[in-house]
């Protein structure tokens, strides 16, 4: 939580816990006490004190034992995850495009000098994943890991242009939209854009089936540990990780697998049985035919002290900001389509072991949080099924 003390009767959503944080948690009390605590456990347990009384409890009952999640042979085939193959399959479907390209853009000021080109190599050895490339096997998706990717740093020298910024955000545009061949890699690119002698900005794109949102904060924090030694002379201090991508991709086969795979499956199954294929809103804008991708996004700025209120009532209703904003949604779909069924999709992290943490990769699924409205339920009633909804489809 980042706070100096935490007493044994502290509210671990009201010094910051939120639902992130709590998947950190049962990480590490799986790491510790070798069970396998769920997420709705920490909220009905959100106290040191109340949660060592879960803890000794699941230990007393005794768990089935989950495979360990260890390094394995590179040798044969290697399998996508769950989450690779779905977005293998649709990359197949849709021809390609620039749909899951991730894009970032970091404005550096000071010198940039050559040892940046041997922290992005290290990154890339460090990482097997930003080597690997998704070619079909008799009809069925295999990952193939290059032995080496020497990645290249493309230079763009923009300092003689008068004024460089909005060529520099179209190149920038023009790259994450460029798209990726999954079968012939590499599914990463660097190009650094110089504005002037200590002004640059370094584009990374990398493909969605090798990274995600959490795995840029990675990257981003180990090039700059690593720049940071190569100036210096100094030795990595990047610890060599323990797993790589892949391991996990086979650990999550060997897990979800047989009578656990078809156990999981059947509850979705009946959890979306009925599902709307669409909310109608009344928009001045049909609905396409065709979906475009011509999206885009709104800020709306909040009032001042609206996010401590929100966080206080929240916690008065055993719940977290992102389930009241989840239930605030619902409430206001409702009115607008007339319907009692407002399904949401939401991303979450899916790291939910502590060896994967470091690691650059594929990690995030969509859940569907479903929550019924009949009744016309008050805000209170309507936040309580919002967190048993979302709490639920946690623990699938």
């Amino acid at each position: 939580l980042g706070v100096e003390r935490v007493g044994a009767e502290d509210y671990f959503f009201a010094l910051g816990g939120h639902a992130l944080l709590a998947t950190q948690l049962a990480a590490r009390v799986r790491e510790a006490f070798g069970i396998d605590l769920p997420l709705r456990q920490i909220f009905e347990s959100p106290t040191v004190a109340a949660l060592a009384r879960a803890i000794e409890e699941a230990r007393s009952v005794g768990q089935a034992d989950e495979p360990p999640l260890l390094p394995g042979s590179r040798q044969g085939l290697l399998p996508l995850s769950f989450s690779q193959e779905r977005l293998w399959f649709l990359d197949r479907l849709e021809g390609g495009g620039p749909v899951y390209n991730i894009p970032v853009a970091v404005r550096l000021s000071g010198a940039f000098d050559l040892p940046a080109q041997a922290a992005l190599r290290e990154i890339v050895r460090r990482h097997e994943v930003l080597r690997a490339r998704f070619v079909e096997d008799h009809g069925r998706p295999v990952v193939i890991i290059e032995p080496r990717y020497d990645v290249h740093l493309v230079q763009i020298d923009l300092g003689a242009l008068a004024g460089p910024e909005p060529v520099a955000e179209a190149l920038a545009q023009s790259e994450s939209r460029r798209p990726f061949d999954l079968a012939m890699g590499p599914l990463l690119r660097v190009r650094l854009l110089r504005l002037g002698a200590e002004d640059h900005v370094l584009v990374l794109v990398m493909h969605h089936i090798v990274a995600d949102g959490w795995s840029l904060g990675i990257l981003i924090r180990e090039l700059t540990a690593l720049y940071g030694s190569a100036l210096s002379g100094q030795p990595s201090v990047l610890r060599e990780l323990r797993i790589q991508y892949v391991d996990f991709a086979r650990w999550q086969r060997q897990r979800l697998s047989g009578e656990v795979l078809e156990s999981q499956l059947a509850w979705w199954r009946e959890r979306l049985a009925g599902i709307p294929e669409a909310l109608e809103l009344p928009t001045d804008r049909p609905r396409p035919q065709v979906r475009s991708q011509r999206g885009a996004m709104m800020p709306v700025p909040a009032a001042a002290g609206l996010a401590a209120s929100l966080q206080a009532f929240a916690r008065r209703a055993g719940a977290t900001p992102f389930m009241t904003l989840l239930a605030s949604l619902q409430a206001l779909l409702v009115r607008y389509t007339g319907e009692d069924d407002a399904p949401v999709g939401s991303p979450i992290a899916g790291r939910t072991r502590v060896e994967t943490e470091g690691l650059i990769g594929f990690f995030v699924n969509t859940l569907v949080l479903r929550t019924n409205l009949a009744g016309d339920p008050s805000f209170a009633e309507l936040l309580r099924r919002a967190r048993e909804s979302t709490l639920t489809a946690f623990d699938h």
